[in-house]
């Protein structure tokens, strides 16, 4: 037992209106006199639930946002970290600070992971042109009639051509375990050679 149990102990065998002595007891077994104090009258307890109030996200809604993020991960749309800030401002009901996401991703560094993106590949920059499209499209259409798909089965145009020049690099989040999977490579692209 160390000593500021000890001293708690013999604080326990005080009677009910008996005021207790810390300086006395503290120098009795050894220990500091406002630990004594602090832990006996409970305070410990009451600064971490000042603190448990005053966070952002409670330990489940931290942990619904990390599934969220590996969610969104495998529909190929990493976020970053505004995006996590935008997120945790709408579930907390209060805006976040500027490095609250850092500090998240610190708290949650076994389960996320943040690497730089590059906005597009060059190789996809290059083929944006109004004869590559029209090429891809004739193709389309051998390839429609060949199988004979239905027009209601065709979606999901892949837009991300428009973000050229908008998007340079950027630090996505990703879930740990997919990026050692090795699942990140081609929504990572060249970022991290840079």
């Amino acid at each position: 037992m160390t000593p500021i149990e000890a001293a708690l102990d013999s604080l326990k065998s005080l009677k009910l209106r008996e005021t207790p002595n810390y300086a006395k007891i503290s120098k009795k077994y050894g220990c500091d006199r406002n630990t004594l104090s602090r832990r006996h009258r409970g305070v410990q307890g009451t600064m971490a639930r000042k603190l448990e109030n005053q966070r952002l996200l409670n330990n489940t809604q931290e942990k619904e946002l990390v599934r969220y993020i590996d969610s969104l991960y495998k529909r190929g749309l990493p976020p970053s970290r505004q995006i996590i800030r935008n997120f945790t401002s709408k579930i907390g009901c209060r805006e976040a600070g500027k490095s609250w996401a850092d500090r998240f991703i610190k708290r949650w560094e076994v389960d996320l992971i943040s690497r730089w993106t590059s906005g597009i590949d060059i190789n996809r920059k290059r083929a944006n042109s109004a004869f590559k499209y029209l090429l891809y499209f004739k193709l389309l259409r051998r390839k429609i009639k060949q199988y004979k798909v239905d027009p209601q089965h065709i979606y999901n145009m892949d837009e991300k051509g428009f973000l050229i020049g908008i998007l340079l690099r950027i630090k996505r989040i990703f879930s740990k375990r997919r990026y050692e999977e090795g699942g990140i490579k081609q929504i990572i692209q060249d970022g991290n050679r840079k």
